[in-house]
């Protein structure tokens, strides 16, 4: 997930969702898209109001390309016994922007921590199966700052490098937010410094 010099991440291309039962407990598995943690809360509560009387709302996620932007619980599960067989079942896949939440109605029977462990991850295993995998473009982000004379040519070579505008400010000198496909990078940069007074900075 660290390597900088990837540029293509993979992903889930939409939400899904699957069931396990052991021994009479229910395990509910959710897969959802996202990219923030503020998505991460929106999705959680609406899984629990979904499942009111649940007794367990265990996950993981993982978000963006560096190996330290993730989280793991087992919501009073047994330590080690649901998070962390959720995320590794995501790693396994090389997945990133994913959020696996798996609902557990108790059954009666403990499981012990076998059990558990094999509830969770062959639970998160079957909802990643149910829903397909896509590559997408690691995006670089960049501010960039030009003429309004220059409007045109700029908004030429975004179009035709795909790079996204996330934010501008249009005025005599325009301010824009942008991100670059980083298999684009290269030629993005060649093409914006052959125009006059454009300023490009990575953010």
């Amino acid at each position: 997930m660290s390597n900088q010099a990837k540029e293509f991440y993979l992903t889930i291309e939409k939400s899904s969702v699957a069931e396990f039962k052991d021994r009479g407990s229910k395990f509910i598995a959710y897969a959802y898209s996202i990219i923030s943690v503020n998505e991460f809360k929106e999705k959680l509560a609406e899984t629990k109001n979904l499942h009111p009387k649940a007794s367990h709302f265990c996950f993981a996620y993982r978000i963006g390309i560096n190996a330290d932007n993730f989280r793991v619980s087992d919501a009073g599960e047994p330590s080690g016994s649901a998070g962390k067989p959720i995320l590794n079942i995501i790693d396994s896949k090389d997945l990133t922007n994913v959020l696996v939440i798996v609902v557990r109605y108790f059954g009666g029977t403990l499981l012990g921590m076998p059990g558990l462990i094999n509830a969770y991850k062959t639970s998160s295993s079957l909802v990643l199966q149910t829903t397909p995998k896509i590559q997408k473009p690691i995006l670089v982000v960049y501010q960039l700052e030009f003429d309004y004379t220059q409007t045109n040519l700029v908004m030429q070579i975004l179009k035709k490098q795909e790079a996204a505008i996330l934010e501008n400010e249009t005025q005599l000198f325009c301010k824009f937010k942008i991100a670059v496909p980083k298999n684009r990078e290269k030629e993005f940069l060649y093409n914006i410094s052959n125009l006059q007074n454009v300023f490009l900075k990575i953010i």
